[in-house]
């Protein structure tokens, strides 16, 4: 099953893409995709139904109203740092032995297609395009790798936007240069496991004003979903509705030697094959009070 939810930010409704490819509107069904709603059983329950009474929902339409993230925001965000192989050689870095994690701002997470602000002071905010995984089920202490499925609501194309100069030269944590507005594009579907035969052999690419800046196969991870699933959850609670980001390919703007960082009018298009595309504008962030025509200013 394909979940979306469409509508204005903060007022989206909870649709599936049903029989013929028709876009169904659930929101009688469920409040919203979020805590109980996205149990596994709870998700093959209602495919079932909508199979059947598909008929008796309202049409949605994804092209007329805007796209929001899958998932309702709120839960933990949490980032996977160089999980892909040719990542970690173009930044010159070893292997992690284990899992580097990272969190982002839960409130980052906005539409495929909705702006990337770039926010003031920033001057060298990367692309990332990742497998994200969404989790279905409270997932606490798991014995192994193999119970981790069961605790999967799904996938979904994301972007784990980074604006490097706060990530990487302004000391702190990486979470600081992870977690302005808009740095977590997400969607446009979760897409339920059933049609993800194997996460680990999907085709991740991104490009900036048509030019191919990543190309991959989630084959290159370092550490697999299953992997990561398991891992977090000796040392943190997974609940329904957190998104783990689960790592970028090779070819971000920092591994480039012209380093190309995001600019003003940029086209970004992101997708992993068989869970939907972003398409994502980049404009200045304003200040609260400021002029948008006013510079970006530098801190």
């Amino acid at each position: 099953m394909h979940l979306l939810r469409i509508g204005p930010q903060g007022g989206e409704r909870p649709c599936a893409v049903g029989p013929g490819g028709v876009v169904r509107d659930l929101s009688s069904w469920v409040a919203d995709w979020t805590g109980e709603s996205l149990d596994p059983d709870v998700l093959r329950d209602l495919a079932a139904r909508l199979a059947r009474e598909a008929g008796t929902l309202p049409v949605a339409d994804p092209a007329a109203e805007r796209v929001g993230p899958p998932v309702r925001p709120g839960g933990h965000l949490l980032s996977i740092g160089l999980n892909y192989r040719a990542h970690a050689a173009e930044a010159g870095l070893a292997l992690p032995d284990e899992p580097i994690v990272s969190s982002k701002a839960p409130m980052t997470l906005v539409g495929p297609h909705d702006d990337l602000l770039l926010p003031p002071g920033g001057e060298k905010t990367d692309w990332e395009v990742e497998l994200a995984v969404i989790i279905g089920r409270r997932a606490q202490y798991l014995p192994d790798r193999a119970a981790a499925p069961a605790h999967i609501a799904g996938f979904a194309t994301g972007n784990d936007v980074s604006e490097r100069r706060w990530l990487l030269e302004r000391g702190g944590q990486w979470v600081k240069g992870k977690s302005f507005e808009s740095f977590s594009p997400l969607g446009p579907f979760l897409v339920t496991p059933d049609e993800v035969p194997d996460p680990q052999d999907l085709r991740l690419s991104c490009t900036v004003n048509g030019r191919v800046m990543q190309k991959a196969s989630t084959a290159d991870m370092v550490f697999d979903v299953a992997h990561l699933v398991w891992y977090l959850s000796q040392f943190m609670v997974l609940h329904p509705g957190d998104v783990i980001l689960t790592g970028t390919p090779g070819g971000v703007a920092l591994g480039r030697p012209d380093q190309p960082y995001l600019c003003p009018g940029d086209l970004v298009e992101a997708e992993v094959a068989g869970l939907g595309a972003h398409r994502q504008r980049c404009r200045p962030a304003v200040r609260p009070g400021a002029s948008a025509d006013r510079p970006r200013e530098v801190v």
